[in-house]
């Protein structure tokens, strides 16, 4: 390719939108708008966000197929699931092109809104696309052995209930709510759950125990259940619908406790977590 094609794939390639239909079956559709001839060979990359500092190293590679006049898709396939975290989506017009970040464009999501009422398959792998911050194309990933779907939350007085449905495991003797403190001075507590079968159980976590146990005014606990004496955590979580970032989108009611307040929140990961924070004075 000459250095002329390659600045005309360039300008062909401006602000590209990428249109994306999860299946039924976990697949995602993704189309994307390229005036390019049909002689092109552009590709669909899919790159996993690294740590801040952390250099790129993970991502998929998939060839975009003719699909009409100007029109591109691929098929990112339900197997192998994508690594947990956030993938950003680019395209290359030709080989040994530059990749241009794909815009968000319709994203047809509805086979994700059960909220959990149909049994995924396990290990758990959900991935939603999204438009970042910054106007970007992206899909949030998870993948998670045994997972508990958090459900309706209700904050009454100062303590917060919940009710959930556990995937991957079943509850057994033993079962418990862990609540684990945050930071480097980590603690633990446990309350009761309530068993509604097989998968599904409520819990009440108390403010006031939480503020005993903690002993300072600003600590997170991050919300897990224990589904057996003997049995490894499992983080409560919000993950099966449609929502990629719930904290902004699901904010509960704070609650006064003297010089501090607490409220349950999901975490920018979707985990459900109880935050308690010193009250601003008026």
């Amino acid at each position: 390719m000459s250095a002329r094609d390659g600045e005309d794939v360039k300008a062909l390639l401006e602000k590209p939108r990428g249109a994306v239909t999860v299946r039924e079956d976990g697949c995602l559709l993704v189309g994307v708008h390229l005036p390019l001839p049909g002689s092109a060979q552009p590709r669909l990359l899919l790159r996993l966000r690294p740590k801040k500092g952390e250099p790129e190293e993970t991502g998929r590679d998939l060839a975009l197929e003719p699909a009409g006049q100007d029109q591109w898709q691929a098929v990112l396939e339900a197997a192998p699931a994508l690594e947990e975290g956030r993938w950003d989506a680019y395209v290359v017009g030709a080989p040994g092109g530059d990749r241009v970040p794909l815009l968000p464009g319709p994203r047809d999501v509805r086979s994700l809104v059960s909220g959990g009422d149909d049994v995924p398959l396990m290990p758990l792998a959900v991935r939603i696309p999204y438009a970042t911050r910054d106007g970007r194309l992206a899909v949030r990933a998870w993948r998670r052995a045994a997972h508990a779907e958090a459900g309706r939350i209700v904050v009454a007085g100062d303590s917060m209930t919940v009710t959930a449905r556990l995937f991957g495991a079943r509850l057994g003797e033993g079962a418990v709510v862990s609540l684990k403190r945050r930071g480097q001075r980590s603690a633990a507590t446990e309350t009761a759950l309530r068993a509604e079968g097989g998968r599904d159980f409520s819990f009440t976590v108390g403010y006031q125990d939480l503020l005993a146990a903690a002993g300072e005014a600003a600590v997170v606990w991050d919300v897990y259940v224990r589904p057996a004496t003997v049995a490894s955590r499992i983080r409560v979580a919000r993950l099966l619908d449609d929502i990629a970032d719930r904290k902004q989108v699901f904010v509960y009611p704070s609650t006064p406790l003297g010089t501090v307040s607490a409220r349950p929140y999901y975490t920018m990961d979707n985990d459900l977590s109880v935050e308690f924070a010193p009250r601003r004075p008026r």
